[in-house]
């Protein structure tokens, strides 16, 4: 009865916890509330009967608090060590491991389950077992795939190769087939154990193949989609195990990171079957307006004699921004032009950095004011007006290309039409192409000046061309 109540609040906590993470200035607080609804949910857990039974053990070794505590008590260090070390730019890979391992631990659940109760299961939970070994294998390998992508261990291009489609075709058959024979009641224990394992291996190549063909541009809308596999991983768990916990927060998981991949897909201009299957980023893909064109540079001197005339001044946030870690004297900027007269927005496109909610997150870590902040559309109708429009770092999100260029793999892609503004500063380490591999039309622009270097120190070095007036 107690543990009952104790996962009801702990749900309530979590439905409390999601809703306020949709607002900025409400996150911190939702997320605290999630973290509070786990930590009741993992305390209740000690007390479930089969817990509270094996606490009688002669055997240390099969005594359920000892492997619980350990298990709490491993996994709090490593948490704890690794959000102090993780940088912001590492963060994209952090999601992608986190939900990787949300997929793992729901896999092992359901394989453990089955070594204890190889044929004494009911046909619901024999499909519970093989749907959670397929979305928990998946989401592990393809998380693990991202995470290359994302720190660049491996190259972040969409890697395709013939019959990739019919491969993915028929490991999916082969699939559903061996979840067919796994339920099929009265089954011999070793044709159930094969078809456990094939599945297994099965699943684990298809979260691969399914990765593979996603280039960069698109990690951020593919972590959103691994996010809400590991949820429905876990609440196919919950049913195996029948934990309500597990179901209700599994559920909640999978839901959300559903609906926020279709916002990001909508924000893009496409659809979920496209960006899986599209192959998008495989092939280097040059502008045809935007070829042999050279980008107009000044330096940070001859920018400032421009924003100082400004009177609207518009920041466009990439990954740039975050390898720079330039969050903090983009608010000092931003505060400078303020003082002097000028009026400050900020606009974040949907699928900005690499992973979701990546630009909000470093901006509200600089503590931006909140009413500052613009989404694509709200700016968009304004652009023409803006004396500068900044780009730190972003590349794809303001790629004229999207609305000019018939050929480009991203055309259709709504984005923020930086392009419209009088003058468009666009801070830039070097010359290279972006994450996705395409040539950005707006770099040769007349409008464009490019501000080679690091963006913390260029931006630094603007608000000290203010103090210093």
């Amino acid at each position: 009865m107690i543990n009952n109540l104790a996962y009801i609040v702990a749900c309530v906590l979590f439905i409390m916890g999601i809703k306020k993470l949709g607002k900025p200035d409400t996150a911190r607080r939702g997320n605290f509330l999630s973290a509070l609804g786990m930590l009741i949910a993992v305390v209740a857990s000690f007390f479930e009967n089969e817990v509270v039974q094996s606490w009688n053990t002669d055997n240390w070794m099969q005594n359920g608090y000892v492997w619980a505590l350990l298990a709490v008590a491993i996994g709090s260090i490593i948490g704890l060590l690794w959000s102090k070390k993780v940088k912001m730019t590492g963060m994209p890979e952090l999601v992608a491991i986190y939900n990787g391992f949300g997929g793992l631990a729901s896999f092992l659940v359901a394989f453990t389950q089955f070594l204890r109760y190889p044929s004494g299961t009911e046909t619901f939970v024999a499909i519970s077992i093989t749907l959670t070994i397929f979305t928990g294998a998946i989401t592990f390998t393809g998380s693990m795939l991202a995470w290359g992508k994302l720190s660049e261990k491996i190259t972040g291009r969409a890697i395709v190769f013939k019959g990739q489609k019919a491969i993915n075709l028929l490991l999916v058959l082969v699939a559903i087939a061996m979840i067919v024979i796994f339920a099929i009641p009265g089954l011999d224990d070793a044709v159930r154990l094969v078809s456990v394992l094939v599945l297994s291996g099965i699943s684990l190549i298809f979260g691969l193949t399914l990765v593979l063909p996603i280039g960069g541009g698109d990690m951020p809308v593919v972590i959103s989609l691994l996010n809400s596999l590991s949820g429905i991983a876990v609440a196919m768990a919950g049913f195996i195990i029948a934990n309500t916990v597990l179901i209700v927060a599994g559920a909640l998981v999978g839901a959300s990171g559903l609906m926020l991949t279709l916002i990001m897909c909508k924000a893009m201009n496409r659809s979920i079957k496209n960006l899986l299957f599209s192959g998008f980023g495989s092939t280097n893909t040059a502008s045809s307006k935007g070829e042999g064109v050279e980008p107009k540079s000044v330096s940070a001197e001859d920018a400032y004699l421009i924003l100082e005339a400004a009177q609207s001044v518009v920041f466009i946030p990439g990954y740039g921004m975050a390898v720079a870690q330039a969050q903090h004297v983009v608010k000092e900027l931003a505060e400078k032009l303020e003082a002097s007269g000028v009026e400050v927005s900020f606009v974040i496109h949907p699928v900005a950095g690499r992973m979701p909610g990546h630009m909000n997150v470093l901006l509200a870590e600089a503590d931006i004011p909140y009413e500052q902040l613009k989404t694509m559309d709200e700016m968009n109708p304004s652009m023409p007006l803006q004396d500068v429009a900044i780009v730190i770092g972003a590349n794809d999100v303001v790629n004229p290309a999207a609305e000019t260029d018939e050929t480009s793999p991203i055309y259709g892609m709504p984005i923020i039409k930086a392009h419209e503004a009088r003058t468009v500063f666009v801070l830039k380490r070097g010359k290279g192409k972006g994450f996705s591999g395409i040539e950005n039309e707006l770099f040769g622009m007349q409008n464009t000046l490019m501000i080679y270097g690091d963006a913390k120190a260029t931006i630094s070095s603007l608000a000290n061309e203010f103090t210093n007036d």
